[in-house]
């Protein structure tokens, strides 16, 4: 009875005191803090106080207890006549509490009843911390990076990191690096036979329940010591690679891991994750948002329908999820000061320390500070000692002494080119994904397809109509992803719950199932796959892709992942973008989407630049109808050449708008590098109109003119075009010959004069250069070309200074030697019309023909020259 008086009064005493330090405006947790170091303090203060402060009224010991054992203390009292006034003061407020509907809960809800009485609230938050003023005030990085003596101990130490990602966002950090998403003993066995420093296996294990995710370990730590005994006793660390945000299967997963390998000197928790913006400090983990650094427990991912937690503070956040079976007394810590001021060799007297079975918290606010950890654990690793960890992505980067690169682009990985859209797919329902789709959609609404799945029918509804949206989602995506835009799949954002955390967790199986589904479905190989969200992105690469290993190529963004998907998935070397559902700030998805959004058509000045840095030529190949058109994007699509299509003024008058649209859509489908180009524009007008009809360069034919006229005629029309990014083509001299019905007669011809064209260029401003070096439209006399290659050698000089590049018109009938010796004396660009418009006339000869087979074989006669000058110039192969 004396110690039940004393508890409960202890008890009621610590509600009181912290709810009269709320009244008084005071932080309780805070308070709490300080009292605990004060003269103040009791047991029962330290432990009952700590649920107040958190909210939590988890019994241990039930109030009604207090109003049963206070009761017979009040009794007693009375009928031994000796007056306890606190006791029952204490007893009172238990009654209270019990009256309340609280006598079921734990006793510290006694502070409920002054809550009540005072409309003061004594849950207190850990406060949100200036990020700036609280790294300030750390002590400096530790002097010395030791990531190049972490390389050579690591290849001193021959244990391969084998780190088991519960969803595969892990890959955030590291690059060159492989992924199993299977781990039978066999392709264990080959990836121990390469010897590798490290390689991931992806066990998404967040996506099923505990004693699956147990289960699931298990099995594969024990096919890994199956495996490393087959290679010649492979030595490997087990790396757990965890949630930077604290959610997942702790501790099951290292008691299973254990199980298996044998008990470890320490578990190691280390969920630190700079690109993320997660901090430990002082022991307590903070998520960045923005400038301000916000304990975990009072984010959105602490109220994780399946992985939810209270505790900010590790050691505590040790025994919420262990149910007190680790105390946070026991559990030790390496803190900011020892890593900063004692560095590796302090680290690893601090592990080598540490009592067998202990847990121990790592705190880290920088990479050098992960860094530092790594090269400690690794010297005590030497000295025998072995650790499991459970970490972030942070932490193996270091462990293995990645150097970071810089994220990559789809030009890195020779995709820009690519037509087909790219697919991105949204299952993550943490607020972060919400706002960063909401931004995504402001920022490229306008160049996204925007599919959203009913979460609804797939989850909720029944299977005909859960099919149904399937079906009609994948059908559509197909179709835009073959058009080649890019498209968005978004499961509905009203997020559905369960009543306890398995019914939840079978809801997003089968929101996972359907989309894993709808993507298996697609046909249609997309230029990229972003995957946002960690059991979305595992359960797409596993199931709808079927991806057995993925090569780790870097990352897309800041702590994004990006793979190559293996040869045996449905889509081998497609890059996968691995979006996790918790980094990044609100325009992270847009970045990211931006940046790999197909970068459109190159312009005509982007094709003639980079065949003068590759020393070949670009055929412009005039077309009349869309048999013409096919044939020269079907030639370039097959040799992979870039190429222009080229319309000149008498077959706009014919073919009109409807043939410039026909030239665009055609540009815009082709697989390669194809531009439209309008040539020989000899009328104001007639050039005025034809910058509104989205044409990509033009070609100002001034030559008839007086020098002075064509000057003045072609500069105007250059600063019309150039405000438009038109690259413009001038001529200079005057050829000779017939061109559609239009004639030059030989004595109205003549060269290019060198010191004209100098000024020429000067005044106008054009892109390119058409000379006159004694080419001709049409045909060539008998006696055949004789072209002034003196001439445009001094040309291609004058006009390289200057940055202009140097087209030649007339290039049916000439040979191969005089071609390749233009292209070898600077042009870049060459007209080719004559030899086109015979092989289609030509193949019209053929009588007893459909109409379609004779759109078939003149299609097919002018693809064959076409073809043969992409070769005879050097484009084949360089789109």
């Amino acid at each position: 009875m004396v110690n039940q008086l004393l508890a409960g009064v202890h008890i009621a005493s610590a509600a009181e005191a912290m709810a009269f330090g709320a009244r008084l405006g005071l932080n309780t947790r805070l308070l709490f803090d300080v009292i605990k170091n004060s003269a103040g303090t009791s047991w029962m203060f330290e432990n009952r106080a700590p649920h107040m402060v958190e909210n939590d009224y988890t019994p241990l010991s039930a109030l009604d207890i207090f109003v049963k054992d206070l009761g017979i203390v009040s009794r007693e009292c009375s009928s031994r006549r000796v007056p306890l006034h606190v006791s029952n003061a204490a007893h009172q407020l238990f009654l209270s509490g019990s009256a309340s509907g609280w006598g079921r809960i734990d006793d510290s809800a006694v502070v409920k009843v002054y809550e009540t009485l005072t409309g003061v609230k004594v849950e207190g938050k850990r406060p949100a911390l200036s990020k700036e003023s609280v790294l300030s005030s750390l002590p400096s990085d530790w002097p010395i990076d030791p990531i190049q003596d972490i390389i050579k101990l690591t290849q001193k130490n021959s244990k391969t990191l084998v780190v088991l990602d519960d969803d595969p966002t892990g890959t955030q950090t590291v690059h060159d690096i492989d992924v199993l998403t299977e781990w039978s003993i066999e392709s264990l066995v080959e990836q121990f036979s390469k010897k590798p420093k490290c390689f991931f296996i992806l066990t998404n294990s967040r996506s099923v329940s505990s004693d699956k995710a147990t289960a699931l370990v298990t099995e594969i730590c024990s096919n890994l010591s199956a495996a490393a005994k087959t290679v010649d006793n492979a030595e490997y660390t087990v790396v757990l690679r965890g949630d930077s945000t604290l959610r997942g299967h702790f501790p099951e997963e290292p008691d299973a891991a254990v199980s298996v390998t044998g008990e470890v000197d320490a578990w190691i928790i280390c969920p630190f994750f700079l690109q993320g913006g997660r901090y430990t400090i002082g022991d307590v983990h903070y998520v960045a948002d923005s400038d301000r650094l916000i304990p975990a427990g009072e984010t959105e991912f602490a109220k994780d329908a399946s992985f939810g937690y209270k505790s900010s503070n590790l050691r505590e956040w040790v025994e919420e999820k262990t149910g007190g079976r680790i105390p946070a007394s026991s559990v030790a810590s390496i803190s900011i000061q020892l890593l900063r001021k004692g560095g590796p060799e302090a680290v690893c007297e601090r592990l080598c320390s540490l009592k067998k079975g202990s847990t121990c918290i790592v705190n880290a606010a920088s990479d050098r500070d992960m860094a530092v950890f790594a090269a400690g654990m690794i010297q005590a690793e030497m000295k025998g000692k072995s650790f499991l960890c459970r970490t972030a992505a942070s932490f193996v980067s270091a462990r293995i002494g990645i150097i970071p690169k810089a994220p990559l682009l789809p030009s890195d990985l020779g995709i820009s080119s690519y037509k087909t859209g790219g697919l991105i797919v949204v299952g993550s329902y943490v607020p972060k994904t919400t706002k960063q789709v909401d931004e995504l959609l402001l920022q490229r609404g306008h160049a996204l397809k925007r599919i959203e799945v009913s979460v609804d029918k797939i989850a909720m509804k029944s299977i005909e109509e859960r099919e149904e949206e399937i079906a009609q989602t994948a059908q559509t995506t197909d179709v835009y992803l073959r058009s080649g835009r890019d498209t968005l799949v978004m499961t509905s954002r009203l997020l559905v719950v369960g009543k306890n955390a398995s019914q939840s967790l079978e809801i997003n199986g089968k929101v996972s199932s359907a989309l894993v589904e709808i993507v298996r479905r697609i046909t249609t190989k997309p230029r990229y796959i972003l995957a946002k969200g960690g059991i979305t992105s595992s359960d797409l690469a596993t199931k709808a892709l079927e991806a057995k290993r993925a090569k780790i190529v870097g990352q897309a963004l800041a702590g994004v992942p990006l793979w190559q998907l293996g040869p045996e998935s449905r889509h081998p070397g497609v890059p996968y973008i691995v979006f996790p559902g918790n980094v990044g700030d609100n325009n992270a998805v847009a970045e990211v989407v931006k940046s790999w959004a197909h970068p459109g058509r190159l312009s005509t000045k982007e094709l003639l630049l980079n065949a003068d840095n590759g020393g070949y030529a670009v055929g412009a190949f005039n077309v009349y109808n869309l048999e013409g058109i096919q044939a020269v994007v079907s030639a370039a699509e097959e040799l992979r050449s870039p190429a222009i299509l080229q319309i000149h003024p008498s077959a706009l008058k014919q073919g009109g708008v409807p043939l410039v649209a026909c030239c665009i859509s055609a540009a815009k489908q082709a697989t390669v590098p194809i531009t439209v180009h309008f040539d020989h524009g000899s009328s104001k007008q007639e050039l005025i109109e034809i910058l509104e009809l989205g044409f990509d360069s033009l070609m100002v034919d001034g030559s008839h003119l007086s020098f002075k006229e064509n000057i003045s005629y072609t500069k105007y029309i250059s600063g019309l075009a150039h405000s438009q990014d038109l690259l413009v083509e001038a001529e200079l001299g005057r050829l000779s010959g017939t061109e559609d019905d239009l004639t030059v007669q030989d004595y109205e011809a003549k060269l290019t004069d060198i010191n004209q064209a100098n000024e020429f260029i000067d005044a106008t401003g054009i892109d390119a250069l058409a000379v006159c070096i004694g080419n001709v439209h049409g045909k060539y006399p008998e006696s055949g070309p004789n072209l002034r290659l003196d001439l445009l050698k001094d040309l291609y000089d004058l006009c390289s200074k200057k940055g202009v590049q140097v087209v030649l018109h007339g290039a049916s009938g000439l040979g191969e030697n005089i071609i390749k010796e233009c292209i070898k004396l600077g042009v870049r660009k060459f007209n080719v019309n004559t030899e086109v418009r015979k092989a289609y006339m030509e193949s019209l000869t053929s009588i007893g023909k459909d109409l379609v087979h004779v759109m078939e074989s003149s299609k097919e006669a002018m693809k064959a020259v076409v073809a043969e000058k992409m070769l005879l110039f050097g484009s084949a192969g360089k789109a």
